[in-house]
């Protein structure tokens, strides 16, 4: 896991409440709206998303292991909010890159600094349909 899960619980109880409110519309940022696998509750994560092809691109920079990551592929897929619009995101895909190749070439060494290799894929295609 790049990023020690204590940081993770101190983010989810403080850090996650300061930067929701800017995260849903600065580029490279938006809120990930997923519904939680046992709870059923719906919960609100910031996350790194950018745009590709197609759908998505999410930095898993807590590692495919974390919540939110489990919840949406259980689920098949979730609602991101980024730049003030919500969208319908499906076919959740978990990738290793170590080249960061999807993500612009000003956030790789920032990525790569703190050990970032796995994305998660998303598609957007039935909004375009």
């Amino acid at each position: 896991m790049p990023i020690p899960g204590f940081v993770a619980r101190v983010n989810r109880v403080a850090t996650n409440k300061v930067t929701e409110p800017f995260a849903a519309r600065l580029p490279g940022f938006g809120i990930v709206l997923h519904r939680g696998r046992r709870s059923g509750r719906v919960y609100r994560t910031p996350i790194n998303v950018f745009r590709e092809p197609g759908g998505y691109v999410a930095a898993l920079t807590y590692g495919p292991e974390s919540d939110w990551v489990r919840n949406v592929v259980a689920a098949g897929g979730c609602d991101l909010v980024t730049r003030g619009e919500r969208i319908h995101l499906t076919d959740p895909r978990i990738v290793h890159d170590e080249t960061r190749r999807a993500v612009p070439a000003a956030v790789r060494p920032i990525l790569g600094a703190i050990g970032v290799n796995d994305f998660l894929r998303l598609s957007d295609r039935a909004r375009r349909e």
